[in-house]
């Protein structure tokens, strides 16, 4: 809205206002229709139900959420949802969510995920979908679960990988960055450990308050944001559904928090390429399938700097394509700005190895020709 804003912009402010004090706000938060399909222990698989006018074809995309962050991370809002772009574009589209870890669960570890959970979820999507290739989008830690899933060999039905804003080398994560050295001085037997020990996990206050502390100087910017878009209905849409996915945040389980901050945090063991799960070594050079890495190019919680050393690790990928997109690392996912760039470039790399593309045909080394959007940083790595 402009310093003095126009008799247009005033009849839009206003009529927002007047929505949201009569009906409660801007946002279409209704769910996309789904159905569940498998389940589990902490393991529900859906199938997002066709658009009537848009008949579904070619291969499934399945969904990963996150620990701890809300599913819904992916169906935003109606006008801002993964899953409706997916859906409405036809692509058969699944998610695999966690739901909410009870305390008697707190003892799980990272290893529930990759060797129960992801596993079980592909080969649903796999028989549900009448056998096809499936093809994994995870978001945040949902796309490290991917990677680590698909690095173990089990012989499943994965077509290809993208992941979303997950960090590699969390030494260059800023909230962490500070305290490494401090973790390091208690060998595993600090506050830290004692306390998430003590409670079974990290509560969910805590995950909601690392989320804000990342995005910090838009919380304390927002109030000025929102008067002065006050005319802007999507906008003011978008502010609503984020701070609803904010208060959904879930707690992390004791066990895989304790490996995840031991492992990741203060042993940043994924820089090297391997981890332990399980009782055995996972190594991501072990991933054959193709790999699209997607980093936000103002991610507060996954900067370029910790999601980009992925890249020559996945020695073993038939191709591993790096993008930089506009946004935080919600609004790289679900951002407005990603309806035409995340969104149209996960859809080229998923149509773009569908139904099994030929093993000999020609691979280019090169920045995508058909890119919607400027990205200096970006790249497209052909491995042999």
């Amino acid at each position: 809205m402009d310093l003095i804003p126009t008799p247009g912009q005033v009849v839009s402010a206003a009529g927002n206002v007047a929505h949201t004090v009569l009906h409660g706000g801007l946002a279409d938060l209704r769910r996309m229709p789904r159905t569940l399909i498998d389940d589990g222990e902490l393991r529900e698989v859906y199938h997002y139900l066709p658009a009537p006018e848009v008949p579904q074809t070619g291969d499934p995309v399945l969904l990963v959420a996150p620990l701890a962050a809300p599913a819904l991370c992916y169906d935003l809002r109606r006008g801002c949802s993964l899953v409706e772009h997916l859906v409405g574009g036809g692509r058969p589209t699944y998610l695999v969510d966690y739901g909410r870890v009870p305390l008697e669960d707190r003892t799980l570890g990272m290893e529930h995920w990759v060797d129960e959970v992801l596993p079980q979820a592909v080969r649903a999507v796999h028989e549900h979908s009448g056998g096809r290739g499936v093809h994994l989008v995870g978001w945040s830690l949902g796309g490290l679960f991917a990677l680590l899933t698909a690095a173990d060999p089990q012989d499943l039905p994965i077509a290809s990988l993208t992941v979303v804003g997950s960090p590699v080398d969390v030494t260059k994560v800023p909230l962490v960055a500070p305290v490494r050295p401090l973790l390091d001085l208690t060998q595993g037997r600090g506050p830290v450990t004692r306390a998430y020990r003590a409670l079974g996990g990290v509560p969910t206050s805590l995950v909601g308050w690392a989320f804000t502390a990342a995005s910090a100087q838009q919380v304390v910017a927002k109030p000025l944001a929102v008067l002065t878009h006050l005319d802007d209905t999507d906008y003011l849409a978008q502010v609503e559904a984020v701070t609803r996915f904010m208060s959904n945040t879930t707690a992390y389980p004791g066990r895989s928090f304790g490996q995840l901050y031991h492992r990741f945090l203060e042993g940043d063991a994924l820089v090297g390429g391997s981890t332990e799960i399980g009782g055995r070594t996972v190594d991501l050079a072990a991933i054959e399938v193709p790999v699209l890495v997607l980093a936000g190019n103002t991610d507060g919680i996954a900067p370029l700097p910790a999601v980009r050393p992925v890249v020559p690790l996945l020695s073993g990928s038939r191709e591993v394509r790096f993008e930089i997109v506009p946004g935080g690392h919600l609004g790289m996912l679900t951002g407005r700005a990603a309806r035409g760039t995340t969104w149209t470039t996960i859809d080229e790399w998923v149509e773009q190895w569908s139904a099994g593309p030929d093993p000999t045909g020609p691979r280019t080394i090169g920045a995508n020709p058909s890119r919607r959007y400027g990205s200096a940083g970006s790249r497209s790595l052909g491995q042999r």
